[in-house]
């Protein structure tokens, strides 16, 4: 293995343990007083305020930054709302779903972009993606199956869990499509005179995007009669919740996008896979949520599902098949000092 693909495979583990660190660490910081949507807010405007210092140590970055377009930012902010209900809905799951079940459960999102793909994008080609769906469907069920009656979660738990997958794959195809994805093309081979230029910097991007999605928990709190005050925060949850802003935002996004320049988007979503092994190993260690054998067994048909749908073989003259970490926009051929190249994924992460 050459030393840029090992590089590249490490920075990618290193995204899938910070955004697993963040489910893991919302238990605690839930035990300290604060819910679901405080935890968001602050979770997004940290790290959007991270995503900015980081523009800000850079001249390249901060110049990419005034080289965007009205429209690009728009887009950027849009989707970046858009991702509230990815991550709200996952997060407030956590309040009463345990993290290594729900880790289990939400990445069955793959799979569900894999048969969304078959019309709304470059599809697999073949019957793989039917076969993932029936594997994940199984190792749901078994999941499920396996839960002890006396300590169930509540069904309005699961159901956010799974809102929060279905949510997530829609927002990878609409970014697909507004990148350029079509069912005959990926966006890396739209013409360039078929599109407007592009942000020229991920880091940009991303800062925009957390800072839509931090604005829009804000006014959700503010609405429920909860807003973000500093001083109504427990003095105990501010370590958690700069933690889960630095290592579930900012340092996950950016090494995501670090590793797929490496690797490529779609070999960096396999590794992502490792997620939730992650979080059921840590949940086990350090939160005392021990999945059944039989949960583990559709853990395990659920990643096996993830890997089949991602890998189907792609016939001779076929276009490349669709990546579910597809994003809104494509890097300017002018790469900036971060080292985004053309056709570069440019998403925020799943929200977990």
């Amino acid at each position: 293995m050459d030393r840029r693909r090992a590089t590249g495979i490490g920075l990618v583990v290193v995204s899938a343990a910070g955004f697993g660190s963040g489910t893991l660490l919302a238990a605690p910081a839930y035990d300290t007083g604060i819910d679901w949507l405080t935890l968001l807010g602050w979770r997004f405007l940290i790290g959007a305020a991270l995503g900015w210092a980081w523009v800000a140590v850079s001249a390249s970055r901060r110049a990419a930054a005034r080289r965007m377009l009205r429209r690009q930012v728009v887009i950027a902010f849009a989707l970046g709302a858009m991702f509230t209900g990815n991550a709200g809905t996952y997060y407030a799951a956590l309040e009463t779903v345990p993290a290594a079940l729900a880790s289990v459960l939400v990445y069955t999102y793959p799979v569900m972009v894999a048969v969304l793909s078959l019309w709304f994008a470059t599809r697999l080609p073949g019957r793989r993606p039917w076969v993932a769906l029936v594997l994940a469907v199984v190792g749901v069920v078994l999941a499920l199956g396996g839960i002890d009656a006396s300590t169930a979660p509540p069904v309005e738990g699961l159901v956010l869990v799974w809102a929060s997958a279905l949510i997530y794959s829609v927002w990878i195809i609409l970014s697909a499509r507004l990148s350029g994805e079509r069912r005959d093309r990926i966006a890396a081979d739209v013409p360039a005179d078929a599109v407007e230029s592009a942000a020229g910097d991920s880091a940009v991007t991303t800062a925009v995007m957390m800072t839509a999605t931090g604005l829009v928990f804000a006014a959700m709190a503010a609405v429920a009669g909860r807003p973000l005050d500093p001083r109504a925060v427990p003095a105990d949850a501010w370590p958690l919740l700069l933690t889960i802003g630095f290592v579930a935002s900012f340092l996950a996004i950016q090494t995501f996008y670090a590793g797929a320049r490496r690797i490529g988007a779609a070999h960096a979503a396999l590794v992502a896979t490792v997620e939730p092994v992650y979080i059921v190993v840590l949940a086990g260690l350090f939160l005392s949520q021990v999945l059944a054998p039989m949960q583990l067994v559709g853990a395990g048909l659920i990643l096996v599902g993830v890997i089949v749908a991602q890998t189907a073989p792609r016939p001779r003259g076929a276009p490349e098949p669709a990546v579910p970490l597809d994003g809104v926009l494509e890097a300017d051929p002018v790469s900036s000092e971060a080292g985004v190249e053309a056709g570069e994924p440019l998403t925020e992460g799943r929200g977990g």
